[in-house]
């Protein structure tokens, strides 16, 4: 909790709908806030890495009373927010709302904010958004987020120049149909820059990427096509299929790779991702396929089965 010399609150103030937060991680990103924020409102501006050390922000919602749910929320409660660790401290701002002074797309920079319009988050994944901007150079890393101006990325690029490549040729154009799902119509892409040089990816996951670290670890409850399983008409458990295996790797006498995974599931089908993980003190994998056919196949075929002498593999 915070000492006495450096209160979270200041009650004193008079409430705003605007919330001004100290104490955050250096270059603390737009997504960061917005999970720390979203569950008491609706917000509808931020603004970032404010202050001569860039650890401060301002957030606003949507209406007043959210504003101030936030902070009877934080405190009252034992634990105080925090980001990355860090304890936030959380005061009324003297203003009403936030006013952005410079448009985003002023200077540019090697990360885009791009804005997709006409979609839903999930709609566009984010291999789709990695095969379209790749096409302009090496992406680096991607983070994707919702916010009152609907779903966003952020794609980092090597330099300004590369991401200055990348706008010119694809703002206000739209994502190829033969990408989109059949539902969605089109979707226009927004594009400006990004005041971020280096985004701060965590975990891999279906809404974050990181392609210039292979080790970086990876959320298994974030991939795409995951799933908890729900309960049948008899009352036990009742698996869902996914286009996603889960496979448990026992009695590892050798070592088993993502090269040799990625061969074992070949025999099925395209094997469009594979990830390698630790829990509860056992090996396990992830294994995507294109379709739930596919993998459904190589789950029957696999299932008990060894990858060689003392490696089985068990989804």
């Amino acid at each position: 909790m915070s000492s006495s010399s450096q209160p979270q609150f200041r009650y004193t103030q008079t409430p705003s709908k605007v919330l001004h937060l100290r104490n955050l991680p250096w270059e603390c990103i737009e997504e960061e806030l917005v999970e720390l924020c979203k569950p008491f409102g609706k917000i509808v501006n931020t603004k970032c890495n404010v202050g001569a050390n860039r650890n401060q922000a301002f957030v606003e919602f949507a209406d007043l009373n959210q504003a101030i749910s936030m902070v009877s929320y934080y405190a009252s409660s034992s634990e105080p927010a925090q980001v990355r660790g860090k304890t936030v401290y959380i005061q009324y701002s003297n203003r009403h709302e936030i006013v952005n002074n410079k448009s985003p797309g002023d200077v540019p920079g090697n990360v885009l904010l791009v804005t997709i319009e006409g979609v839903e988050a999930g709609d566009v994944s984010i291999d789709v958004i990695h095969l379209v901007f790749s096409a302009f150079g090496f992406v680096h890393k991607i983070a994707t987020f919702e916010k009152a101006a609907g779903f966003q990325a952020l794609i980092q690029f090597t330099d300004a120049e590369t991401a200055s490549s990348a706008r010119n040729a694809l703002d206000g154009r739209s994502i190829p149909r033969y990408l989109l799902p059949e539902h969605v119509g089109s979707c226009h892409l927004r594009i400006s820059y990004s005041a971020h040089t280096d985004l701060n990816i965590k975990f891999q996951s279906h809404r974050s990427r990181d392609y210039t670290n292979p080790y970086l670890p990876v959320n298994p409850t974030a991939i795409e096509g995951v799933m908890q399983p729900t309960i049948g008409p008899d009352g036990k458990k009742k698996e869902l299929e996914s286009n996603v295996l889960l496979a448990s790797i026992e009695n590892m006498q050798y070592a088993v790779t993502v090269d040799v995974l990625n061969t074992v599931f070949s025999a099925f089908g395209t094997v469009q991702k594979v990830a390698i993980f630790e829990k509860n003190g056992g090996t396990q994998a992830l294994i995507q396929y294109p379709d739930i056919t596919t993998a459904a196949v190589a789950k029957e075929s696999l299932e008990g089965h060894c990858i060689y002498d003392g490696g089985y593999c068990l989804q």
